[in-house]
């Protein structure tokens, strides 16, 4: 029983939905020597219940883990688009979720129903996922490179630190009694964590995988434990809404930085900075005055496509308008949300296999058809991996997954009065 409400802690400690909200915030971020500034900053999870432990894929694309329907699953953010995706659909719960480097696939630790939790990676294409460790519980971690991993292990009531070689299979305990916060030391071959051993003085300790060698950094502010490196020197940490710094070598204390309760933040919870420290992620407990809302018009972003805008003057409708139309379309087909679907259509809309077989005609028998195949398929997800948009007509390259299968098709999408009023499909 210990170990069960073991896994809970770890997890599920931030779902006492009465008295706070989890949200997931993106920031510019300025460093300027050992000084550090927040600017811009924007709720991009804006969605009720747990939005948490966000990361970066590069420099336009952003994880994180978030909860539909009762169940959190790996959310992809598109900074461009201002639009957010999903890549996994499993019955577990999926969380921490990083980029696996040099491959296009993410990793992120999954809790089944059964209780059974293990290390995944997750296909960035068609969201298929493998074990990577399956002799141990891991809890949090990171990466060291394409073939190590850094990890919290659950061992009786203990997290212990271990470095796992994912390609012989091989796990080597290093530290005892550490905490959440593993990260990649900038321009090193080091990784930080945050080691507990002395319970009156938690410390900010480094790692050499290669070596098993580790040496104390700092102390943390007192419980404090969820840091970030905004380069090789300087550390970021929050404690409730404050974020500080600690410039190695020059701070003798952590210094404060910004108060986030003006974004509705009262608790910071996770940090995560991009490759050249331009962006920070803060996720955070926020208060119950500050509001979320769950927007069914939410556009769904090209993910790694190529977008063609040919410079046209013979559409009604502008181009960002029609392509965000379709985005937001493909999201609530990927949702398999029939209603907010079926919003973007006109009523004669009309559905051909090319080049001229009509399919169906009039929104009604449209949605029946479509309402059956969205019960019928729970793992229905269309990656787009080109798109081209002239003047008022989009046209997606996409490579669909439905029942375990996967195939490619090709959709014309024409928009009129900002209305999908024609689809035509080639397969």
């Amino acid at each position: 029983m210990k170990f069960l409400q073991f896994i809970l802690l770890c997890f599920f400690t931030t779902f006492s939905f009465s008295q706070s909200n989890t949200e997931v915030f993106l920031f510019d971020l300025e460093t300027n020597y050992s000084k550090i500034e927040l600017q811009n900053g924007k709720n991009i999870s804006n969605n009720e219940g747990y939005d948490n432990q966000p990361s970066f894929l590069d420099d336009r694309y952003i994880v994180f883990s978030s909860q539909r329907n009762g169940q959190t699953d790996i959310a992809k953010y598109d900074t461009r688009y201002n639009a957010k995706i999903w890549i996994n659909f499993t019955e577990g719960g999926e969380y921490t979720p990083l980029k696996i480097p040099n491959k296009n696939e993410v990793s992120a630790v999954r809790l089944d129903k059964d209780t059974t939790q293990r290390l995944y990676s997750y296909n960035l294409s068609n969201g298929k996922s493998t074990m990577l460790i399956n002799d141990l519980i891991v809890a949090y971690y990171t990466w060291f490179n394409e073939k190590t991993i850094v990890s919290a292990v659950i061992e009786n009531d203990d997290l212990n630190l271990y470095v796992t070689n994912i390609q012989d299979g091989t796990s080597i305990k290093y530290a005892t009694n550490v905490g959440r916060s593993f990260h990649k030391i900038p321009n090193s071959n080091l990784v930080s964590f945050i080691s507990k051993e002395n319970e009156n003085q938690w410390q900010i300790k480094s790692l050499n995988p290669l070596t098993g060698a580790i040496k104390i950094i700092a102390n943390t502010m007192q419980g404090a434990e969820d840091i970030c490196w905004v380069n090789g020197k300087t550390i970021l940490s929050g404690k409730d809404n404050i974020l500080y710094k600690l410039t190695l070598q020059k701070d003798n204390n952590w210094k404060k930085v910004a108060d986030l309760s003006s974004n509705g933040i009262v608790k910071i919870t996770r940090l995560s900075a991009n490759n050249d420290f331009s962006k920070l992620l803060i996720a955070g407990d926020i208060s119950s005055e500050t509001e979320t809302t769950i927007d069914d018009s939410t556009n769904t972003e090209p993910n790694d496509s190529e977008t063609t805008t040919p410079d046209t003057n013979n559409s009604n409708t502008n181009i960002t308008e029609v392509e965000a139309i379709v985005q937001r379309n493909l999201e609530a087909y990927n949702g398999r949300d029939i209603n907010a679907f079926m919003k973007d259509y006109a009523d004669d809309v009309k559905l051909y296999s090319y080049p001229n077989k009509l399919q169906t005609e009039g929104k009604e028998a449209m949605k029946k058809s479509y309402k059956e195949w969205f019960e019928r398929v729970p793992d229905l997800r269309a990656y787009v991996k080109k798109r081209i948009v002239i003047g008022n007509k989009v046209i997606d390259e996409e490579q669909v997954t439905a029942n375990g299968k996967i195939f490619n098709a090709v959709a014309i999408y024409e928009i009129e009065n900002g209305l999908i009023s024609k689809v035509t499909f080639i397969q």
